[in-house]
Parts: structure tokens; C-alpha cells; sequence
């Protein structure tokens, strides 16, 4: 069994309804949703002109390997509705592979770790949550550290849904 752990993103139409749906897909195409993030808003990460987002972030047992994830999880997105226009652009439902197992990943189609969690607080706050101890494969530092020494300045709030 593999340990996957999924952030979830939304800033367009009904951002809690996405996640809601997002996180029902997962659970039927992906694995059993093992732990559940505290969903947070955040400001865009380094873009002007967009709504906030919704974040969030689930660990899943799941027989799929990265590969296997990565498309199950871009094909829930456009069924979701997400069109891709540009990079960082605004989208109903984002759905990024932040860790697979202890793997280091690096081809043209997947990096695992997400190569942008360390410098994100809308990714570590939420993976703080449930994992702070876990060591990042690649920097060999816990979540919390990671936390402390990131410099993102971008707002990230706990979000009552």
C-alpha cells in the first residue's frame, strides 16, 4: 500500500462544493482518505487579480502508483470543469501530488516531491496539520521546520467552513 498526499485548490464557482466533490472522487478512483487538513484561504501565490483560494490537504492509502495518481487525479480535475489556460491561472480545482510514499520523483511529467511546497504556507500549514514529523525526502527536514523557515508572506487563514 502507498501513501499519497493530495493538495486540493479551488478559486472559481463554489470553492467548498469542489473540494466536497474533488475529495468524493479521490475516494472512489484514488484510495481510502486516510486524514483530512483543516481547510485553509489563502491569497494567490505570486499573482495579481485572482479570488482567493480554498486549500487543503488529504493523505490517501492508494494500490496506484505516482504515475497511476497523477492521471486519475488530472482526469477528476477535467471532469470537475478545469480548463487550462496558463500556468498559475485561475482554476475550479487544482489537485497536486505534494508527496508519494518517501519517493523522490523527477521526470517531464511528475516531480515528487512537489518541487514548490517548501516555499509555500498554503501547502505547509495544511500539511502541518496532519504530518508536522514527516521528513521531506529530498531537504531532510521535518514539515515544521520547513514551516518555520519558509519565507511566503502570502496570507493563509484557517477557513470555517
Amino acid at each position: 500500500m502507498n501513501i499519497v498526499f493530495l493538495q486540493l485548490g479551488s478559486n472559481l464557482g463554489v470553492r467548498e462544493q469542489l473540494l466536497k466533490d474533488s475529495i468524493l472522487a479521490i475516494e472512489n478512483r484514488v484510495g481510502n482518505i486516510v486524514d483530512f487538513s483543516k481547510v485553509y484561504e489563502s491569497t494567490p501565490w505570486r499573482v495579481e487579480g485572482q479570488n482567493n483560494y480554498l486549500n487543503q490537504i488529504i493523505k490517501v492509502k492508494t494500490t496506484l502508483l505516482a504515475c497511476e495518481v497523477l492521471s486519475t487525479v488530472l482526469n477528476i480535475e477535467k471532469q470537475l470543469g478545469r480548463i487550462r489556460l496558463e500556468k498559475w491561472g485561475e482554476r475550479l480545482i487544482d489537485i497536486d501530488i505534494i508527496f508519494y510514499n518517501d519517493s523522490i520523483i523527477e521526470t517531464p511529467e511528475l516531480c515528487v516531491p512537489h518541487k514548490h511546497l517548501h516555499e509555500r504556507m498554503f501547502v505547509l500549514k495544511p500539511l502541518h496539520d496532519i504530518v508536522p514529523e514527516m521528513i521531506h525526502p529530498k531537504y531532510n527536514k521535518t514539515i515544521a521546520e520547513l514551516l518555520k523557515v519558509c519565507k511566503d508572506t502570502e496570507l493563509v487563514k484557517e477557513y470555517a467552513l
